[in-house]
Formats: C-alpha cells, structure tokens, sequence
C-alpha cells in the first residue's frame, strides 16, 4: 500500500507550513530589527536586507531544477537540513559590538559579514523550500484534501509569523531586559530557532510522506531536460506577450509602494530612541505590538478583504482596497509627530495599519491570479509573484538612506505622496478587469 494512505494529513501539513515560515520571517523581518538593535545605520541596514529579498524574485528561474532533479519531498527535507545548519552557524558567529558603538548607532554593517551569508544561503533554501513544498502539497494530497487543507496551511504559516516575528522578539526582549546585553540577547534567540527548526526537520524525516507521484522528471519515461527547458522558455515567452503585460507589471510594481518603503522601516522606527524621531519601544514591546497584535489584525483582514470580493468581484472591490492599501498610512504619520508613549495608541495605530495592509492586499493576489488566466497559469502566477517580490525589494534598498537625510516625519510623508502611485496604477488596472472576476 502506499505510503500517502498510511500517513494523515494532519501529521504533516500543520508543520510543514509552520517550517515554511519561520526562515521567511527569520531572514525578512527579524535580521531588520536585530540589525537596527545592534546599531547598524538604517541605510546600510536596509540595503542588505532588501537584498535578502533576492531569491524570492528569481525563484521562478530556478524552480524547473527542482522538478528536474530528484523528488519534492527529497528537496523539501534537504532544504529544511541545510537551514537547521544556517541556524545553528548563526548562533555561533554573531558579532559582538561594544555598546557605545550600539547606542551610537554607528555599528559597520561589514562585522556582520557571516552573518549575512548565512542569512543569504537560508534565503535561498528558503525560497527553494517554498517550491518544493508547495508542489508536494500539490502531489501528496487528492484534490478534496487540498482543498480541505488549504485553511489548515495558510493558518500555521500565520502562527509561523507570529512566533518568528511576536515569541522570538519577545524573547530576545526579556534576555536583553535580563541581562542588558543585546548581542546575547539573539544569540540565545538564534539557538531557541535552531533547536526548533531542527527538531523540526528531524520530525519530518519520518513524518512526511513518500507518494509514488513524487518523481524526479528526469526517471525513465519522463520529458527529457531539453523538453523541460524548452516548455520553459515557452513559459516566459507567453506572459510578456500576454495583453496588458506592461501595464500589469507597473502594477505588480508600484500598487505596494508605500507599503513597501513603510515596512522597512517600521521596527527600526518603532525601536529607535525619542530623540532620534523613534518611539522608544523595548524589543519585547514590539513582539507585541508588531509581530502579535500587528499580524493578527494583518491576518483578519486578508479574510475580511477575500470574502468582501467574493461578494462584489475584484472590480468592484479594487477602488476600496486601494484605499484601505494607502489611507492607513496616515497613522505613522501621527506617530512619527506625536511620539505617544501609550502603548495602546500604539497598538491600535499598527493595528489599523495592518489590518488596511492586509485587507488592500486582497486586490493584489486577486489581480495577479485574474492576470495568470490561461493555458500557463501556474507558471505565469510564479512569474508574478517574482514580480511581487521585486516591489517590496527596490524600495526598500533606499528606503533606510531615505529615511537617514529627511527623518522619520517626512519619511513618513513621502510614504503618503507615494499613494499617489497606488491610485494612478488602479485607475488604469481597473479599466482591464473583467466585472465578473472574483465573484462567488
């Protein structure tokens, strides 16, 4: 009997996407706010952090090796060993600047030389591992069950979220509340991930199944590699002549605008001194603020905003996620001008923003799904979502030099004049779409 009947769903899904998430989040989001605390120059910071953005913008050149080299499970197991290995090098070699040089802010980004390499590498595993593991979903579950699972997956990679970006900080927070010592702080940080994570992947050893449709393309009596590369090529040359192509693309490119420069410099805002324009917040004050009750509201509105266009349709539902996509932006400003020290003003500011965020976000996915219609709608969806990932990646290298010349006030403000973008691409985004799309 196959192995597939023997083993639930439960005993795999659950964790797998909670694996999928936290390297993510890990190299995304945590390596801003450990960069900003251990005094790295907001511009030096977000340029390399951008930069980790990479391997998701080029993935979709790289994902026929996976299909064309060994099986998904075999990718899904080797990526999750080669991170556990990232993980525990990282706990290891994590610099130690002095503290003036911490408070001054001026800690060179070239000591943390090893630590971007490894955090390039778990980038790449990362972004390897997400292929994988969504063509092995896709293999190992019947139609039914995936549909049954969807929820299930989409749910633990949310809690992969908050534990990467809410536990883990406010992890590091109480250890540098304890022993006032930042670089500790996420070395032991480092460690609860590696332990985690390896674990983890040592579960997946045995758990994950091995369907009898999870082969490698190049097994006897499969397309050749030629035949691969050459359905590859087609791939490419069908969506830059699709209609539309160009005005999709400025799309993909600029509806995130001032989300994309915001989000860079959300935490080093939220954790950077009054005086320096910052909010002053402790690191486990922003696990809480940001990467627990941020997300949750992020996470309430990406539902909200799916069943709202489920009932209208993305045309009609376009123009009220635009605005919730760029309205919300606004309370950074109140923020960088105010300086509450309440933590509840705090709190309900992220939370609007990020529940507009996310319900604005609604109209992006569906657009890029209405755009990837057609005979290489899978590939073409890929396609898009490299352009996703470039939207956020571009500004964000600048975002921090940005930020460093004009300050948190105005930096906020240019985020505002960036809406202007986000409403002149849905303008034009709008005229192509089909009124029915999206509907129930």
């Amino acid at each position: 009997m196959n192995n597939i009947k023997k083993i639930s769903p439960w005993a795999w899904v659950p964790t797998l996407y909670f694996a999928q998430g936290i390297p993510y989040f890990i190299v995304n989001n945590i390596s801003v706010l450990m960069f900003a605390k251990m005094g790295v120059p907001n511009g030096d910071m977000a340029l390399f952090t951008s930069l980790l953005y990479l391997p998701w913008t080029i993935k979709p050149f790289w994902s026929p090796f996976v299909d064309i080299i060994k099986t998904k499970r075999w990718w899904v197991v080797s990526m999750q060993i080669l991170m556990s290995i990232a993980f525990i090098l990282l706990t290891l070699t994590i610099p130690r600047p002095d503290e003036a040089t911490m408070a001054a802010g001026t800690t060179p980004i070239s000591m943390f030389t090893i630590t971007l390499v490894l955090f390039i590498i778990t980038a790449f595993a990362s972004a390897t591992h997400d292929i994988a593991a969504d063509g092995f979903y896709m293999l190992a579950l019947k139609s039914g069950e995936q549909a049954e699972f969807v929820g299930i997956r989409s749910t633990f990679y949310r809690l992969a979220s908050i534990f990467g970006q809410g536990v883990l900080v406010a992890i590091a927070g109480a250890i540098e509340l304890k022993y006032d010592n930042i670089p500790l702080s996420w070395t032991i940080t480092m460690l609860v991930t590696a332990v985690m994570f390896s674990a983890v992947s040592f579960y997946h050893l045995f758990a994950i199944p091995k369907p009898a449709s999870d082969k490698s393309v190049l097994a006897p009596g499969t397309a050749s590699a030629k035949a691969i590369f050459k359905e590859f090529g087609r791939t490419f040359a069908t969506y830059f002549t699709k209609p539309g192509v160009l005005l999709a693309i400025v799309f993909m490119l600029l509806y995130r605008l001032p989300e994309a420069f915001l989000i860079k410099m959300c935490m080093p805002f939220l954790v950077a001194a009054k005086g320096a324009g910052g909010l002053g917040l402790s690191t486990a004050e922003v696990g809480i603020v940001y990467g627990t009750i941020g997300v949750i509201f992020l996470t309430l509105g990406g539902i909200l905003g799916g069943l709202f266009a489920s009932r209208i349709g993305l045309k009609k539902s376009i123009w009220w996620m635009a605005a919730c996509m760029t309205l919300p932006c606004l309370t950074f400003v109140y923020l960088a001008v105010c300086q509450p020290e309440n933590l509840f003003a705090i709190s309900t500011a992220i939370a609007i923003e990020q529940f507009g965020y996310g319900f604005g976000f609604t109209a992006y996915m569906l657009y890029m799904m209405y755009f990837s219609e057609g005979e290489f709608k899978t590939s073409h969806y890929a396609i898009c979502t490299a352009f996703m990932a470039l939207s956020m990646m571009i500004p964000g290298m600048f975002a921090g030099y940005i930020q460093e010349a004009i300050g948190y006030i105005n930096f906020f403000w240019m985020v505002i004049i960036c809406c202007v973008a986000t409403v002149i691409v849905t303008i034009f985004a709008d005229r192509r779409i089909d009124p029915e799309y999206g509907k129930k």
